[in-house]
């Protein structure tokens, strides 16, 4: 759920949405029953639902033999990919062209 000191600290930033006028009903009729601003409401319900997908990406369960395995995986010895070194010593796409040349001489 929402955290309320996320909910109840000074609002600063401002966060524009369009919505069709069949969602604008819906959530003016959800936050009047829940007795809540529109606002209040649909920033709740967001900040809800994006603890609910931060958890479900932060923790996974495994069971004793995949643990085990998992573990194992960690344990390993680094093993080389050239292919990863290779990309990232190549220039990136916001990278100066002093970056770019440095990275090139850095190969």
């Amino acid at each position: 759920m929402a955290s309320s000191a996320v909910v109840t600290e000074r609002r600063t930033e401002k966060l524009d949405v369009r919505v069709s006028r069949a969602a604008k009903a819906k959530l003016q009729a959800a936050a009047a029953a829940s007795h809540r601003s529109m606002s209040d409401f649909v920033m709740e319900s967001a900040l809800a639902r994006a603890e609910e997908t931060l958890v479900e990406r932060r923790t996974f369960g495994l069971n004793a033999e995949t643990w085990t395995a998992f573990q194992a995986a960690l344990s390993a010895p680094v093993r080389p990919l050239p292919g990863l070194r290779a990309l990232l010593h190549e220039p990136g796409f916001f990278d100066t062209a002093s970056a770019r040349r440095a990275k090139r001489r850095s190969r």
